[in-house]
């Protein structure tokens, strides 16, 4: 797994990068926003975990930027901002996690591997760099969905919820299993939500040769079309 540490605090950087390379991870660390979003992209990281207090520019703008540009790349953000505003504005800028500082370093790793689990990162298959459906092709490094030579506009959660049904083309997924994909960590969120979601990607998929199916009892399907 590779990570990408956005953090100026130059301890923080230095502990959190030997304790993770401990648990078999490879980090890359940025101590500037002006320089993040370069490495993000030169790095592909599969998570990147980011400060919001940074010198050039700030880890929200950082993160604003980075999903406009269709960088899709799950984020957990550490910062010591921990009121539950800042959690709400940082969620929907388009973070996947919020651990407020200071944190537990078995919490942080356990989140890490779950925000890799949920954007279909496994230890134990082959990691593909591309999955295709119909017209659509998905950057498994950068995150970024594709039609043609331009990438899909497509907000957060429509991304998310894209990326996971075209790691598995062709099978079904359970709402509640997507649910968690594109709401990681909002309990206050009711499970219909996903449907507006759904119903939101289903006419940006309009001529790409994609169709995303309701199969009743069972979930959601991605599948080219004929």
């Amino acid at each position: 797994m590779r990570l990408l540490l956005i953090e100026d605090d130059p301890d923080l950087q230095t502990s959190l990068r030997r304790t993770l390379e401990r648990k078999g991870m490879q980090v890359g660390v940025c101590a500037d926003g002006r320089h993040a979003l370069a490495q993000w992209q030169q790095m592909t990281p599969d998570v990147v975990l980011l400060d919001l207090s940074l010198p050039g520019l700030d880890g929200l703008e950082v993160l604003a930027r980075a999903r406009q540009t269709g960088m899709t790349t799950p984020v957990l953000i550490l910062t010591a901002r921990g009121t539950v505003g800042d959690r709400i504005v940082g969620l929907n800028t388009g973070a996947d996690d919020y651990l407020s500082k200071p944190f537990d370093l078995d919490e942080l790793e356990a989140r890490i591997r779950a925000l890799y689990r949920r954007a279909g990162g496994v230890a134990d298959e082959a990691v593909h760099e591309h999955f295709s459906c119909g017209q659509l092709r998905l950057d498994n490094r950068s995150g970024a969905i594709h039609h043609g030579f331009k990438v899909l506009d497509l907000s957060p959660r429509e991304s998310r919820l894209l990326r996971a049904l075209m790691q598995r083309p062709g099978r079904a997924l359970a709402k509640e299993q997507l649910f968690d994909v594109v709401f990681p960590g909002a309990s206050e969120v009711q499970y219909e939500a996903i449907e507006v979601v759904v119903y939101r990607l289903r006419k940006k998929l309009a001529g790409t040769g994609t169709a995303l199916l309701t199969l009743r009892g069972l979930g959601y399907l991605l599948k080219a079309e004929a």
